[in-house]
């Protein structure tokens, strides 16, 4: 359904994104992880990967003092030379590690969001009608791309790479302390300063994903709805009041994107300075202590020292900003699982599984409504027996979609009973159910494809001939024919490039080659011009022969045959019976059919 909204003049507001109350949630982080365990070979070697960076990182520097102090500063070439090849073989080794750890963090995390993806679209694809009326259709496009890639990171950047960020520290700090405890805490003299910007960092940068993830999702349902109903934008001379709209929630996203760009100009320039700091102090303590001729700090520990330094301020760098990319994916991953543990999506429930419906369908003592204290359906029941017409009519929002929703079971939560072929509807094994019915709306969808795929649902079992010869049947073979690529001809989005009643003809032979035991019209000719309804009335007969159908239509004529019409007004049947004996009675029925034959012979 298409969700279209004009917002009264300077009153479109942006609303408030909405602020975590948890700042680290470590059961929704196990939940997480807890996907990646169909992949746990790949995952438990990128953590042993991730374990090895962090001691081959500081063994590194360790080298370099001893190839000064024991090789350079002796002038001894051929042990120089050995302790280069075996740090270029560390180096290579070091590589191939990283190369592993990085690239099993990034596919393990590729392959939970493909699973994952498929199960978000799963859940909407199965989504409650109600629930999916109520719900803008860009912000289950966010859940279904946007916040899944956020999530990946979690595993290329998010735990582990935070664990082997501390695990290098820590083994930093042991070297460190291990070859010159006094240097080492002259050197951890600016670590307060440090800390402190990565506090600050750290929450700003929080805040500022958090308003961007929100700022996204109103893009995208913006842009997503806009585009759709660029039509009516356009028909309606709005473009300039809906581009200034855009720009509002545009320049949202700008303000939240610069918060976070600022704070990252800010936080890097000021850990270098302190890591030059705290080299400076290195330089200090090494002149002062050579000075006072003590020789305590030789040249290679100095140099080692220098190179432990920036690997340890490194990944206290790193280790704010994937905190962050932490903290998103997290955010990211709690509105996914809310979507899929929300529970909004049809009971699948019943069991019973038949090939062919005889189609008797009932309605006893039924009230249904969409929100609690407003009934859209007061005490409804009817009957249609096999192979006969039901017809619906009646005023806008008098309940007819309500009962066609509740007999495919798109909606729930009713009180009363419902039953096809005697049976309760519920009882029924959902993919069953609606495999024996089909529904031809007034809004036809077509998918991005050919008319041949339209018309069989990319069910590839249909074979040509039967399809032509359902089109031959409805009168629509001759115009499909007459075009460029025949039955491959491209169909556009949303069937752009049809006409109105070119669309309904598509979707009445589809209706064929489904072949439905009960058919449900609702209002398909209300919308099209009298000769296009004159080749879907002729489909419609075909359609409907030996089938149960319940038909809603505005268009009287459309509906003179029906074994019986039912009128509705406010949730309610207030007359029943054939045409004929409608107008006799010149009651609310006959009102409407006045209104619409004013004039004409009864």
């Amino acid at each position: 359904m298409q969700r279209f909204y004009f917002y009264p003049k300077n009153k479109f507001i942006l609303p408030e994104p909405k602020k975590n109350k948890k700042a680290f949630d470590l059961s929704l982080l196990g939940k997480i992880y807890k996907l990646a365990l169909p992949y746990r070979g790949f995952f438990f070697t990128a953590i042993v990967a991730t374990i090895l960076m962090s001691i081959l990182n500081p063994l590194r520097a360790h080298l370099t003092q001893i190839a000064i102090d024991d090789y350079v500063v002796h002038k001894d070439p051929v042990g120089l030379w050995n302790l280069s090849m075996l740090m270029i073989g560390l180096l290579m080794f070091q590589t191939f590690v990283q190369f592993v750890q990085g690239y099993f963090t990034a596919m393990v995390g590729q392959d939970v969001i493909k699973t994952l993806r498929v199960r978000v679209f799963n859940f909407i694809s199965n989504y409650k009608l109600s629930k999916l009326d109520q719900t803008p259709v860009g912000t289950l496009v966010t859940r279904s791309i946007s916040d899944l890639e956020t999530l990946a990171d979690v595993f290329a950047e998010g735990a582990v790479s935070i664990l082997g960020d501390l695990l290098q520290i820590v083994f930093i700090l042991a070297l460190m302390f291990y070859k010159d405890w006094k240097l080492t805490l002259v050197c951890l003299t600016v670590l307060p300063f440090l800390l402190y910007a990565g506090y600050i960092f750290k929450n700003a940068v929080n805040a500022s994903f958090n308003e961007i993830r929100a700022r996204v999702t109103q893009l995208n349902t913006f842009v997503q709805e806009h585009i759709q109903g660029m039509q009516i934008v356009q028909i309606f001379g709005q473009q300039k009041k809906e581009y200034n709209k855009f720009e509002k929630i545009n320049d949202a996203h700008r303000t939240a994107q610069n918060r976070g760009v600022f704070a990252y100009a800010i936080f890097f320039p000021v850990v270098e300075i302190i890591t030059a700091l705290s080299t400076a102090l290195i330089v200090w303590y090494g002149l002062k202590f050579n000075t006072l001729a003590t020789h305590e700090a030789s040249l290679g520990l100095l140099t080692g020292f220098i190179m432990l330094v920036n690997q340890f301020f490194r990944p206290i760098r790193q280790l704010a900003d994937r905190f962050n990319t932490l903290q998103m994916g997290m955010v990211a991953g709690d509105r996914i699982f809310k979507l899929l543990e929300e529970g909004d999506v049809i009971e699948t429930g019943g069991s019973i599984i038949k090939d062919k419906l005889n189609g008797h369908v009932k309605f006893e003592h039924v009230k249904f409504s969409y929100n609690e204290g407003q009934p859209v359906l007061n005490d409804i029941s009817f009957e249609v027996r096999p192979g006969r017409t039901l017809a619906i009519v009646g005023a806008t929002g008098a309940g007819k979609s309500s009962v066609i929703g509740l007999v495919n079971r798109f909606y729930t939560g009713y009180i009363g009973n419902i039953y096809i072929d005697d049976i309760p509807v519920e009882d029924f094994d959902l993919q069953c159910l609606r495999s024996r019915i089909s529904v031809v709306m007034q809004d036809v969808y077509l998918f991005s494809g050919t008319i041949l795929d339209n018309l069989i649902l990319f069910d590839t079992t249909v074979s040509q001939e039967t399809v032509e010869t359902a089109c031959k049947l409805a009168g629509i073979h001759d115009f499909i024919s007459g075009l460029q690529h025949g039955y491959l001809e491209h169909v556009h989005e949303r069937g752009a490039t049809l006409s109105t009643g070119q669309r309904q003809l598509i979707a009445f032979v589809r209706t064929m080659l489904a072949n439905p035991d009960i058919l449900i019209l609702d209002e398909a000719t209300s919308s099209i011009d009298s000769v296009a309804e004159q080749m879907i009335q002729k489909a419609i007969t075909v359609v409907m022969e030996g089938r149960t159908s319940i038909v809603i239509a505005h268009r009287l004529s459309t509906i003179r045959k029906a074994h019986e019409i039912m009128v509705m007004d406010q949730g309610r049947i207030i007359e029943r019976g054939t045409h004929e004996d409608l107008l006799k009675k010149q009651g609310a029925y006959y009102n409407l059919y006045q209104m619409q034959f004013a004039g004409a012979e009864v």
